[in-house]
């Protein structure tokens, strides 16, 4: 008798990464959510892939106008927390295929309206669908998820949505070099697609009940100090980074939209190996340690990015906080442990509001920075480098076992009874 073949456990740990995804079959709960997270890059990727070069090509962008630009892409998000009042008039999983319906609208558009006020309308109808989409996949992750298994379904939709972005750069990519065609059909052709999905979510799957019936109510706890904390400075962290980074590789260092978009293929490949990982450490790890390693990371980020002077030198940079980037989800994570279930939610479009509070008001602040040359671009980097030191100081506060009654590890102390 032959002796059997040796395992491979490389395979067996990529097989355990995905195990359970179809226990329920194709139409069940978590394979819509892992939909939800493929077809939201498809059009927010085509838009941010070639929006720089859009518009500088297109619309003569200055810092000045790609700051106004990303600051009203962000005010849909700093009203998320309206979604409470929209859940008076819709069912979760309804408003989240809705406003995936209306991002994909939103891209289609964009590249019939080539001026500032065309570009800056199609770019809020866009971001509208976005951030409505974004806080019912969290709030319905939340409530369809166990909260052990949470970060791990996270990462695997991290993944999903990573191989979904990789497949869009693929598509663009040929698009502009082998089919030659123009960014009006690039832009058309992937809101139509997202459009699509949206029909298939709608049509392809039956309405899953909540286990808990929502508030639909304004929810703002004391008790959630911390993670409020955690969302402001991460949105604001994160903004100077998005906007910024890559609208410096394109002005200083003259990337074209192929070079972007290989850019952006790289990150994807990394972050399809990489996020169903980072999901299993952090549900073996806990938070606190997996949010300390982000935070620390990412104040040497900024800090290179401010005195890069090589294009090659920020494009791994670039890669380097996509990196770190895979480990926010912790954060929710750690929101899922101290939340009262029915709060998932209302919580989800306030925090949503909260990350984005720095982030409507920073890009034109910055903007103004930015066009002061050298210095200015140094400035705005060391800014988020600052940032993510205070976010690190916050990490500290999570405790090893969060939970209700357990949200921080400081306590006020009290006095005696």
């Amino acid at each position: 008798m032959s002796a059997p073949l040796p395992k491979n456990p490389r395979r067996h740990a990529l097989l355990d990464d995905w195990s359970g995804v179809l226990k329920d079959g194709w139409r069940s709960p978590q394979v819509l959510l892992l939909l939800f997270a493929a077809a939201l890059p498809i059009a927010f990727e085509t838009w941010s892939v070639l929006i720089n070069n859009f518009v500088v090509e297109r619309a003569s962008f200055t810092g000045r106008e790609i700051g106004m630009l990303q600051g009203l892409r962000e005010v849909p998000g700093f009203l998320a927390f309206t979604v409470v009042f929209m859940l008076l008039v819709w069912r979760q999983q309804t408003f989240a295929i809705l406003s995936l319906a209306v991002m994909g609208v939103g891209v289609a558009l964009v590249g019939f309206l080539p001026s500032v006020w065309g570009i800056y309308f199609t770019t809020v109808l866009m971001s509208v669908g976005f951030h409505y989409l974004a806080t019912m996949e969290q709030s319905l992750a939340m409530q369809w998820t166990d909260t052990r298994e949470l970060p791990v379904v996270l990462g695997r939709m991290t993944a999903v949505g990573s191989f979904a972005s990789l497949v869009t750069y693929g598509l663009v990519f040929g698009a502009l070099t082998l089919a030659n065609l123009s960014y009006l059909q690039v832009f058309l052709t992937g809101g139509v697609v997202t459009f699509g999905i949206a029909a298939a979510c709608r049509f392809g799957f039956p309405h899953f009940r909540n286990p808990v019936h929502q508030n639909t109510t304004l929810v703002f706890r004391r008790r959630y100090w911390l993670f409020y904390a955690l969302e402001f400075l991460s949105g604001a962290r994160r903004q100077i980074f998005i906007v910024f980074a890559a609208f410096m590789m394109v002005e200083r260092f003259g990337y074209g939209a192929e070079d972007i978009t290989l850019l952006f293929l790289v990150n994807c490949l990394i972050s399809i190996w990489v996020a169903p990982r980072v999901g299993t450490l952090i549900s073996r790890w806990g938070e606190r340690p997996a949010l300390v390693l982000e935070y620390a990371g990412l104040v040497g980020v900024f800090t290179a990015y401010a005195f890069v002077e090589t294009g090659w030198l920020a494009a791994g940079l670039y890669i380097v906080d996509h990196l770190f980037f895979a480990l926010a989800i912790a954060i929710k994570s750690y929101f899922r442990k101290i939340a009262d279930p029915a709060d998932f939610a209302s919580t989800a479009g306030v925090s949503l509001t909260i990350n984005h509070i720095a982030a409507v008001g920073l890009p034109p602040l910055l903007g103004l920075v930015w066009v002061m040359g050298a210095q200015g671009r140094t400035a705005v980097f060391l800014i988020g480098a600052g940032i993510a030191a205070g976010s690190l100081v916050l990490a500290l506060l999570v405790p090893s076992a969060p939970g209700r009654g357990n949200e921080s590890a400081w306590r006020p102390r009290r006095a005696a009874a």
